[in-house]
This record gives C-alpha cells, structure tokens and sequence, in this order.
C-alpha cells in the first residue's frame, strides 16, 4: 500500500455494499479530510464523503477484523492517530489494529486533538482528558462532532489488493442484522422522533405515551428520544435522553412533539438535516430552528399518526389499560 509514512493524522472507515458508518464523516473531519475507506463497493462510499480533501480506496470484499488488521497494519504503522468511527465495524477492527501495532487504544472519543483526546464514562456523566506523546488508535463516538463543513473535491487514489497475516484468531460472520429502530443506539440513528412534556397531557399515562410515541417512529423507521423532563419523570429511559447531559446525535430528520427547545436539550441536537417542531407555541425556540413547525396539539398529532400508520392503540387507550392493570 501508499499511504505517506508521514501522515500524522488519518481516518479509517469500514464499508459494507457502499454504505458510510454513522460517523464517518465525523471522523473523517477529525482527521483533517484524511480517510482510508476500505470495503466492498468503497469507491462508491468515499465518493459521498464531504468532510474528505484525501481519500485512498481499498475495496475489499471480507472485512473480517482480524484479517483486515493484518492487511492495513504494515500501511499505517507510519500513521500517528488512526480514528476509526465507533461503528460496529470500527469497534471489531480497532483493538485488532492497537493490537498488532503495539500502540494504545482510545475507545468512545468525543474530541481529538494532535496532543489530547476527550473521553466521555459513565453515560456521559464523566469526562477524561487523555494526554497523548506517540502513536495511537481513536474509536471516535458518531454524532459527538457534529456535522462537518463539505471540503473542496477530493483527491482519490485507488490502493491494489493486498493481504497480510490475519492479527490473530478471526471471527465468522453468519449474517448482518440491521437492529430495530426503536431499538438503535440514537448517536448512530438517522431518523429521531423525540418527547418532550408537552406531549403528555395533564393526567396522562406518559410511560403510555412515550411507547406510542416509539410506535410511531419505529413505522417510519426512525428511533425515538426524549428531553430530560421525561426521563427524569421515569417516562422514558435516560439511554434515551438527548441533550448536555445525556446523548448527543446528529440525524438527518428530527421531530420534536411538544417540546420548547431548552438550551440543554439543543445543545444535544448537533446538526440536524431537517427539524420539524410540533407545538402549539409558534415562538418556542424550537419552532423557530424549525425547517417545518406545525402549530398543533402535540398529542392530538401523534395520535392522528398512529391511526394513519396502523398504531392502533392512542395515549387515552393505553392509559385505560394502565388503570385496568393496577
């Protein structure tokens, strides 16, 4: 392989059938536009890469980790920090490659830094500051950086099939499983259906809610999250909480039903393509980031969804259910 033995910086990104990681592009802009993208179809994965000003392309049909660490280990020893997003395939492949580079890995980054990389613990509550003096691995997490500004078009150099010693025992992939999307970690999501207060009526049932409101998004294939007056409420999951203190995402579409736009929860937002905002305030801050704000009972509109898309059950049956239950 040809990659310049004094690269200080590069990002390597795993592709499947063309398609980007969540992060990549995040990563990418980490890396100062510098990206190794290898996988099948990778000519036509890097080619979506906005964040990249240099890209080599390795396409490769197996991905298997521990053979792909031994192909791209002897390319990259002259690297300084290889970042690799936090995808699932990034995550396989990164102790592989620390492993057989004899350097130290740097697992759920939120910041680089040529000298310091930030780590977030403990779901985000604490952080750390890692001094770096030599060569490293990053697994950089998706949706912490935000979205990238596009770079000028890039310079790709197709790199020729080569193979090394696998980095050890490998694993056999028996088959790829998309996971649901109510169900998807929401810093890899792309579609973000989220609750605030407002959309519990006063007396509701907002556990009710709230599973109705994942119905619904997981129909139009999005996930679902939620502001911390919910969590905290006990309506909702704090896994599930987007905002300052709980997970930072970036989609391409988010939807807020009854949600005002509290700085704590937008700080959380990153850089959505598209926000759509229902609430009956139109001057709440969230209608005003708003590409789409629909003035409307938040409830009444999620409940309207539900019937149009087959969710049958509303928030008022599901809370009858509830008091029938206790």
């Amino acid at each position: 392989m040809t990659i310049p033995a004094d690269l200080e910086t590069l990002a390597v990104v795993v592709v499947r059938g063309g398609e980007l990681p969540a992060g990549a592009e995040e990563t990418v802009a980490g890396a100062s536009g510098s990206a190794l993208v290898v996988g099948s179809q990778a000519s036509e994965a890097a080619a979506r890469l906005e964040a990249a000003g240099r890209i080599w392309v390795l396409e490769r049909s197996c991905v298997a980790p521990a053979a792909l660490a031994g192909t791209l280990a002897p390319a990259l020893s002259g690297v300084d920090m290889v970042l690799l997003p936090a995808s699932p395939d990034g995550r396989d492949l990164a102790p592989r490659l620390a492993g057989v580079l004899g350097r130290p890995l740097l697992a759920g980054a939120v910041r680089c830094a040529h000298d310091e990389v930030e780590l977030t613990r403990l779901d985000d509550r604490l952080s750390l500051l890692v001094a770096v003096d030599g060569p490293v691995v990053v697994t950089m997490r998706p949706g912490a950086g935000g979205r990238s500004e596009p770079a000028v078009a890039a310079a790709v150099t197709a790199l020729p099939a080569s193979a090394g010693p696998a980095a050890g025992p490998d694993a056999e992939s028996v088959a790829v499983l998309q996971p649901e999307p109510c169900a998807a970690d929401l810093a890899e999501a792309r579609r973000i259906f989220g609750g605030g207060g407002g959309l519990v009526p006063a007396g509701a049932n907002g556990a009710a809610v709230m599973r109705l409101l994942a119905e619904v998004a997981a129909a139009l294939k999005a996930a679902a999250g939620a502001t911390r007056v919910v969590t905290d409420a006990g309506w909702m999951s704090y896994d599930r909480q987007i905002g300052t203190t709980g997970v930072t995402v970036s989609p391409e579409l988010y939807v807020a039903f009854g949600i005002s736009g509290a700085a704590q929860h937008v700080t959380g937002l990153g850089a959505p393509d598209h926000v759509v905002s229902v609430n009956t305030d139109p001057s709440c801050p969230m209608t005003l980031m708003a590409d789409l704000g629909i003035v409307a009972d938040a409830p009444a509109v999620l409940a309207e969804l539900a019937v149009l898309l087959g969710v049958t059950a509303t928030p008022a049956a599901r809370q009858e259910e509830a008091s029938h239950a206790r």
